[in-house]
């Protein structure tokens, strides 16, 4: 059976008294489900929507509108890089075939060590300083191959 650790269910705890409903508490509790499993499986689903007084299906739907909701387990880096106009235009295309021969992955998949996995999203915002990637938390601007073999290279 799915729970979360003590801690997580303090932090859960906290985040629901911030709401007049349970229910609107939804995406910070799917959020803290991610960050505890590594992944929203349909047991994982079926846990939040306890948790929230609200139906799996529900759970469902909002986890599979939200690109940071992920129903498969990621590595420890999760690395998603921009591939909005404004990053393919400033070379996100170039990263976007380097990561993938540097990493032997394609996007979706994870290294077969756990460490990397490589993902594309729309839009992170930072369209001034293209091309961009998140990895975790964490924003890296101004992309060339070389800025990625540092940037990867202190991760290992």
């Amino acid at each position: 059976m799915v729970k979360f650790s003590d801690r997580t269910m303090e932090k859960f705890k906290s985040v629901v008294s911030k709401y007049p409903k349970k229910d609107a508490a939804l995406l910070p509790t799917l959020w803290l489900a991610q960050q505890e499993f590594s992944a929203i499986t349909p047991e994982i689903e079926e846990y939040v929507a306890e948790l929230v007084g609200v139906s799996p299906v529900r759970v469902q739907e909002v986890r599979t509108f939200y690109t940071m909701y992920t129903p498969k387990q990621l590595g420890k880096y999760h690395l998603q890089l921009c591939t909005n106009i404004g990053c393919m235009l400033l070379g996100a295309e170039d990263i976007l075939a380097y990561l993938k021969g540097r990493l032997g992955i394609n996007v979706g998949d994870t290294t077969l060590d756990g460490k990397f996995t490589l993902s594309t999203v729309e839009c992170l915002g930072h369209c001034g300083t293209a091309p961009v990637i998140q990895i975790n938390d964490d924003f890296h601007e101004n992309l060339t191959g070389e800025s990625l073999d540092k940037i990867l290279g202190s991760l290992k």
